[in-house]
């Protein structure tokens, strides 16, 4: 494929996607005060996003959506979920155990079901946009290692928009869900995968400990807590995600799953252009015709 329709291709699917993520933010800002509200408006938003995803992908590239397959939806979601809220929960337990995090009394149960939906449509529009389009594209020409990184340090570097961000924490980012929601869908080959990692990692963070998520602000979660220590340690105001612990537990996972991708042979090599091989007929007949002037 010629760069300019590459380009287009990958411009295109990714403003699709943005846009839906656009119009269900907006959404959710007016229905901030209705927690069941925000809980429809999140689902919906990611349910659009990835019907969206589907149909421009299956009509630009005139493909079967294969990291959206249908069959593997609900496992798929229930694995990623079920590792991102472990994940984050080693973390907390470890910020826990070393004093930083305090657990004070009970939060609000529909400030968490509100959180149900924001995050869900975070989860989805996000992963659409990063690794469904950003990363498979930029991976079909320049290999996986490449795009892992490129797309990582992008993901990373959208998160400085956020109300408490800082550089560190855009780095933590780009290390931690760049490289272990990357890993997860090159092992798998599936969107569900990381879509779920990336619901139950921000869940876990505002619906179920009241945190900060990537410098959005503490939460109302199902926990009323503070968290007091070194930023390195805790994370500060960007939250857990700027945490060290955060880092090493996300690159354990990401090393993890690079190994299953590697065992599933899931892992595609730099393109490499070789000098072009003549034509073997048109070699054959100019031979034939030097040995006739003879």
């Amino acid at each position: 494929m010629k760069w300019g329709k590459w380009v287009v291709r990958l411009v295109l699917q990714f403003a699709a996607v943005a846009a839906v993520s656009f119009l269900g933010s907006q959404a959710a800002a007016a229905t901030q005060d209705g927690p069941a509200l925000m809980l429809v408006v999140g689902l919906l938003t990611a349910t659009l996003a990835i019907f969206v995803h589907r149909l421009v992908a299956a009509r630009m590239e005139r493909r079967p959506v294969d990291e959206l397959s249908g069959r593997g939806a609900a496992p798929g979601l229930a694995w990623g979920t079920l590792g991102g809220l472990a994940i984050f929960g080693l973390v907390i337990l470890t910020i826990a155990v070393f004093g930083g995090y305090q657990v004070h009394g009970f939060g609000t149960i529909p400030s968490a079901v509100g959180l149900l939906g924001v995050m869900a449509a975070a989860a989805a529009t996000e992963e659409l946009m990063f690794r469904g389009v950003l990363f498979r594209i930029v991976e079909e020409r320049a290999g996986t290692w490449f795009a892992l990184v490129a797309t990582g340090l992008l993901f990373g570097m959208a998160h400085l928009f956020n109300p408490d961000a800082s550089l560190w924490g855009a780095i933590a980012i780009a290390i931690e869900a760049g490289g272990m929601l990357t890993a997860a869908y090159v092992a798998t080959r599936t969107l569900w995968v990381p879509i779920g990692l990336h619901f139950g990692w921000n869940f876990a963070a505002g619906g179920i400990f009241g945190t900060a998520v990537s410098g959005n602000g503490t939460s109302q979660g199902l926990l009323s807590a503070t968290m007091s220590g070194p930023d390195v340690l805790t994370g500060g105001a960007f939250g857990p995600e700027g945490s060290v612990y955060s880092v090493v537990f996300c690159v354990l996972a990401t090393i993890a799953f690079l190994r299953m991708a590697h065992r599933r042979g899931n892992l595609k090599p730099f393109p490499r252009r070789g000098p072009a091989v003549p034509d073997q007929r048109g070699a054959d007949e100019t031979a034939a015709l030097t040995r006739l002037s003879r």
